[in-house]
């Protein structure tokens, strides 16, 4: 989705109820960050919302990205705060194979997470079609990338080909490499 150099447009200042429903949003869609949440989003700050193109909203708090947003999709954490953070997120692995198209903005493809270098949650931890998920690599300590999936974690298993993340923000994007001021 970031694949090219992207510039802000419009910078305005969120009021406190938005504010306020962004915290009680990430807290219900990432419960592992509800200890870290006013590490996060303090109360007293003020959070700076940033229109990039396609529609992509851009929440900051003193010019740190913290969770980017398409239209009405959920918000997904910026790489940064995953980073930060990373064992608040649910977690899938890619093998050495795909860690090159990963990095270059390719779509996500189910064969990098089921082959022998892949991992996905057990199955006590299932993902659903929808959910984020945050990617690490074989034998890498950071992430990689994080999206919203296309197909639950079990359809995965069973079909083992398609798309599994098609939009996303990986490491080196236009939204990694981006400047706030």
């Amino acid at each position: 989705m970031f694949k090219k150099e992207i510039s802000a447009g419009s910078k305005s200042k969120v009021k406190s109820s938005v504010q306020r429903a962004i915290r009680t949003k990430v807290v219900e869609t990432y419960p592992l960050l509800a200890p870290h949440i006013d590490e996060i989003l303090p109360k007293k700050s003020q959070l700076d919302l940033l229109k990039l193109p396609d529609r992509v909203s851009l929440y900051a708090l003193d010019n740190n990205p913290l969770f980017w947003q398409h239209m009405d999709d959920p918000l997904i954490p910026h790489l940064r705060v995953v980073h930060a953070f990373p064992t608040c997120f649910s977690r899938i692995g890619i093998d050495r194979g795909a860690i090159r198209f990963v990095l270059s903005g390719a779509t996500l493809m189910a064969p990098g997470l089921t082959s022998a270098g892949g991992r996905l949650p057990e199955p006590d931890a299932q993902l659903k079609e929808g959910d984020v998920a945050v990617v690490e690599a074989e034998g890498k300590e950071e992430a990689c990338l994080v999206g919203q999936l296309r197909m639950g974690t079990e359809q995965i298993k069973s079909e083992k080909k398609g798309v599994v993340m098609d939009l996303g923000h990986y490491l080196g994007d236009g939204l990694w490499n981006m400047t706030i001021d």
